[in-house]
């Protein structure tokens, strides 16, 4: 293969370098495009451009690969854990044992917020959306570490600021869904594991401790891990642009969360309880909603199934399925809504209809199934995300910090009015 492009214009010939990546992803550089030609591309969304070289993730969404740092996303969510994922994906190697010992009690050291973020969060009304309050939040942080705001901080520095991060963003999170509940918020206990102590934050009496569950605890650190990092989605995207103004770690992941928020994009497991919530109200009969979602004339439309990237079964959702089946099981839920989401799933799995169109039931599918058996609303929902997207967005921050890469400066094609000249008010 060529080692360039040739794009012909206006009778000049004008040559591109071809990029090719370490999992043979291949692309057309077109950098120095306007200053030669006069030209740029028109992309909306963005679908076929790509804005940065990456060494985090990689996604095929055709094969349904999905990989961490090289490591298949099967293998880190069988064996490993959410903090030992979170290292990986920030420092680009898996831990040691002493490592991750490290970096785990540098984690618990600063679980703990500044009690004046209590007034913060005492000012915002119980009906706040949890998601309002935990990018609020994680922009403030920025007054209480003024120095995080220095685009020239140490290595050292930027460290410090990674960890406060990852260790109060679960803080902040269950104080979040505590506030919308009216609850009073329940301090961090450090000898508690990650998602342990998180539990235990959510859902503990001031005066009694969360009755951690092995197999939701382990459900916990998969659903974490599996949305850990997914390339340059709409929220990392985010977090890069804003952070190449040199703004703040925690100013770019708040930008993240308010992206996330947006019900295209982080919404989706939130949908798929909706989804389940109508067809119960309708008197649960899913076989009547399976044939309104193939009726071509009928605007419903199954939520969790199928998905952008994945054209082949998401490799997330082969993962989690048999955790949703793990996490019903040991709690011995018996939820009308969770039988209907199993009677869909069925039909998507056996149903031609489904699979000649590749709409396997999704990620978002079975992480909506177990976060409601576990007792996390639906307005949390898209804050479990954030939590365990968070080390993504750190590790593609840190690394577009490291590659020196320039603000981001799209361009745009004008289809407003040619040139006007201005009409006085009393003649108009």
């Amino acid at each position: 293969m060529s080692d360039f492009a040739e794009l012909n214009l206006e009778g000049k010939s004008y040559k591109l370098p071809i990029i090719v990546g370490t999992e043979e992803e291949k692309a057309i550089d077109i950098s120095s495009l306007r200053a030669e030609t006069g030209y740029v591309t028109l992309d909306s969304g963005y679908k076929n451009t790509g804005a940065t070289t990456s060494a985090i993730t990689f996604l095929d969404g055709e094969k349904g690969i999905l990989s961490y740092r090289g490591y298949p996303i099967e293998q880190l969510a069988e064996k490993s854990n959410f903090i030992e994922v979170a290292y990986l994906l920030i420092y680009g190697s898996l831990p040691t044992a002493d490592e991750l010992d490290q970096f785990n009690n540098r984690i618990k050291r600063h679980t703990l917020v500044n009690e004046d973020m209590r007034k913060i969060l005492d000012g915002f009304p119980s009906a706040a959306h949890p998601m309002g309050i935990l990018s609020a939040l994680v922009s403030s942080l920025t007054a209480f570490y003024p120095e995080s705001v220095n685009p020239n901080q140490t290595t050292d520095e930027v460290d410090r600021t990674i960890v406060r991060l990852l260790a109060k963003l679960s803080t902040i999170a269950a104080w979040s869904y505590r506030n919308s509940v009216g609850h009073p918020v329940i301090y961090p206990k450090n000898r508690l594991d990650y998602c342990s102590n998180f539990l235990n934050m959510m859902f503990a009496f001031p005066t009694e401790e969360y009755q951690i569950n092995p197999v939701v605890v382990d459900a916990l650190n998969k659903l974490l891990i599996l949305h850990a990092d997914h390339e340059q989605n709409c929220s990392t995207s985010t977090v890069r642009l804003v952070g190449s103004a040199n703004a703040s770690l925690y100013s770019s992941v708040s930008a993240g969360i308010s992206a996330l928020w947006g019900p295209l994009h982080g919404g989706a497991n939130q949908a798929v309880i909706e989804m389940l919530e109508q067809i119960k109200a309708d008197g649960g009969d899913s076989k009547k909603f399976i044939a309104k979602a193939k009726d071509k004339n009928d605007p419903f439309r199954l939520m969790g199934f199928g998905h952008r990237v994945y054209k082949n079964f998401d490799p997330r959702a082969k993962i989690i399925k048999k955790t949703a089946d793990d996490v019903l099981g040991a709690l011995g839920i018996k939820d009308p809504i969770l039988g209907i989401a199993k009677e869909l799933e069925e039909a998507a799995l056996t149903d031609q209809y489904f699979i000649d169109r590749k709409l396997y039931p999704n990620v978002d599918f079975y992480s909506g199934i177990i976060y409601r058996a576990i007792g996390i609303p639906t307005n949390m929902f898209t804050v479990m995300f954030a939590l365990g997207r968070l080390p993504g967005w750190i590790a593609q921050w840190k690394e577009m910090r490291e590659q020196k890469e320039p603000i981001g400066r799209p361009r745009q094609i004008y289809v407003g009015a040619t040139e006007r000249n201005y009409v006085p008010i009393n003649e108009r």
